[in-house]
């Protein structure tokens, strides 16, 4: 393998940069790597990983079992349930699941790229995703600023996206997508911290999945970020919020107040159509909730209705 090199330093190079890892892999399949490119819509939905969590945390082949059985093959997983990214490509394989996107910490984005890239790679994912940034969480009490997503913070952030962003598409080919939480949309100027944070990052570098319950909570449009932004977006997040709830800036509600899709406040027939005027890939049912089993088979119902 070495005579495939011209210089030994250009071989120590590649195992710098973990290429090696996917060149030395005798004994694994031929196709790990390479997985053909899916896509989801409405009619068609994925799910995240956390809506079937506790269930994956207990047995992941009888939990993929479930998620096919409702007629999903798409998952964007969040968590490797304590396997290794090769045995979880290995386990979604034989049950004809693919992950597109692959979610992780801020805190490993930024400081195991390699590591993270790795295991995006062997799931097949084409997304890293990272769904916050680091911030003082806002106080339940106190005044309305206390706490609160900075103008310094939302920079750091596009720093780093930017640079980040950059080695995964560049070094391994990836994208990565941000997932907003929220917290995001504090007002900034003549907009919010979220529009700076898109307006300021590469688009060759960094797109975005929209959460809609986390767009909405804060006060904000789905339907509109999309039609704004358009094409930096590449996947959705789709739950609804309960009525009657009321949002606010801190990106944090109970569990139970996600609901199965069009029973709650969002105007899902508006985002949809957003949605698909955006040419967004990948439709993710997330569902926060303890009632996944009879909630997820409502949503996908809905979701097939939509016309």
């Amino acid at each position: 393998m070495l005579s495939q090199f011209s210089t030994l330093p250009a071989f120590s190079k590649l195992l710098a940069k973990g290429s090696l890892f996917f060149f030395c892999c005798p004994l694994l399949p031929g196709s790990l790597f390479a997985q053909k490119a899916h896509e989801s819509s409405p009619a068609d939905p994925g799910v995240v990983s956390y809506t079937y969590r506790k269930y994956f945390e207990k047995d992941i082949p009888s939990t993929l079992d479930l998620i096919k059985g409702n007629g999903i093959t798409d998952i964007e997983f969040s968590n490797l349930f304590g396997k290794s990214a090769v045995e979880l490509r290995k386990l979604i394989d034989e049950k004809g699941i693919y992950c597109s996107s692959f979610g992780v910490s801020y805190d490993d984005l930024v400081n195991k790229t390699a590591e993270v890239a790795q295991n995006a790679k062997a799931l097949g994912a084409s997304y890293v995703r990272v769904a916050g940034i680091p911030h003082k969480t806002p106080q339940a009490s106190g005044s309305q600023t206390e706490g609160r997503f900075t103008l310094e913070e939302a920079q750091k952030a596009i720093e780093d996206f930017n640079r980040v962003g950059k080695i995964l598409k560049e070094e391994y080919g990836l994208g990565f997508i941000y997932h907003n939480h929220g917290f995001e949309f504090q007002p900034y100027l003549d907009g919010t911290l979220y529009d700076l944070i898109v307006t300021k990052t590469d688009p060759k570098y960094v797109s975005f999945e929209m959460d809609i319950l986390w767009a909405f909570f804060p006060g904000q449009d789905p339907a509109g970020l999309l039609r704004k932004y358009g094409t930096r977006y590449k996947a959705l997040h789709m739950k609804d919020l309960r009525k009657g709830v009321k949002g606010n800036y801190s990106g944090g509600t109970s569990a139970e107040n996600d609901v199965a899709l069009g029973t709650g406040q969002i105007d899902l027939p508006a985002v949809l159509k957003a949605a698909q005027a955006a040419g967004i890939r990948h439709y993710y049912i997330e569902d926060e909730s303890n009632a996944v089993m009879t909630q997820v088979p409502q949503s996908i119902a809905y979701l097939k209705s939509f016309k």
